[in-house]
């Protein structure tokens, strides 16, 4: 006859002890880690701290949320909604790379990722302040339209070769892009000069800004006041350089050589991008395009998507290499 204890002992084990590890171990393998929005890891993941430089003070937000501001705020909200899915991307990628390299670490804003300037960041706009510029009916018709464009890219970055890449963007290129070594210091694979024809829409594609050689010359000698010229303007001008893109590179005004963006800033123009003209007492510049010219050109991202051309098309043409990940 056998043991009646040890039978006791063998039901309890399997009616009692098996069930529970096996519930147990069930639970642990099936819990989501990423896509599990209740989870610690991906609330450190989407929640960030962002300085707010019309409060000074740091405000801690929902990375999709804050993308809302952020789209609606760097690119008009008329745009197709493919060119906001491209600018909902890029600006997340903007969030990250900032994570990976200094985060809240930094001297403008210490303890905040990112803050609401765009000068040093990317333009943040709260809903009461978008209403105020736009107005009642933009907020009922195209908020909705701008959050869409945020909701169906959730979790998209852009990485090159695994890492998050700097998601460079601007206005309007002009109809080409620049490369990054030819504005900024660094020569970076995926920031290359690209066709950007789709730009016909910009209406900062073509400007021209006029002044009184008086005044042309006092606005560069106020900031290089070793700056001479002779008494005819027009031989004191020559553009010496371009870049890949199209911008003036160096450029000899008076007694001085100068880098096309420094004449840019000092004149207040919209590009490096510029031709200059004198006469009859007057210096007219015209420019094309608008902002650095390196990375995504918006209005040719619009262009683009008008064309036919979905979200990650756009990206790929002006970021050369990247693949689009979705990370949560």
């Amino acid at each position: 006859m056998k043991n009646p204890f040890l039978i006791i002992i063998y039901t309890f084990i399997i009616l009692i002890i098996f069930p529970v590890i096996l519930t147990f171990a069930l639970y642990r393998t099936d819990k989501p880690v990423i896509n599990n929005s209740e989870t610690i890891k991906d609330k450190d993941i989407t929640t960030i701290n962002v300085y707010n430089h019309r409060t000074n003070k740091i405000e801690k937000m929902n990375i999709e949320e804050y993308l809302y501001n952020v789209v609606a705020s760097e690119m008009p909200a008329t745009f197709h909604e493919e060119a906001l899915k491209a600018q909902a991307i890029a600006a997340r990628t903007y969030v990250f790379y900032k994570m990976e390299n200094g985060g809240e670490n930094n001297d403008k804003h210490p303890g905040a990722v990112v803050c609401t300037d765009h000068t040093h960041c990317q333009e943040y706009l709260s809903l009461d302040q978008l209403k105020n510029a736009h107005g009642k009916e933009w907020v009922n018709d195209m908020w909705p339209k701008v959050k869409k464009a945020v909701q169906d890219t959730k979790g998209m970055i852009l990485k090159y070769e695994g890492k998050v890449v700097e998601p460079l963007y601007h206005s309007t290129s002009g109809g080409k892009t620049e490369n990054s070594e030819e504005v900024f210091a660094a020569k970076v694979p995926y920031l290359r000069s690209v066709e950007s024809p789709h730009e016909e829409g910009s209406p900062r594609l073509i400007a021209v800004v006029k002044m009184t050689e008086k005044e042309f010359k006092s606005k560069l000698k106020s900031i290089y006041n070793n700056m001479k010229f002779s008494n005819d303007l027009s031989k004191d001008i020559n553009i010496l350089s371009r870049t890949t893109g199209g911008s003036v590179k160096e450029v000899v005004i008076g007694s001085v050589k100068l880098r096309g963006r420094d004449v840019r800033s000092a004149l207040n123009l919209n590009s490096a991008d510029f031709e200059i003209s004198v006469k009859d007492g007057y210096v007219s510049i015209q420019t094309r395009g608008y902002g650095h010219g390196v990375g995504m050109s918006q209005w040719g991202a619009n262009g683009m998507a008008n064309q036919g051309y979905k979200y990650d098309e756009i990206l790929k043409h002006y970021f050369k290499g990247v693949d689009i990940q979705k990370i949560y």
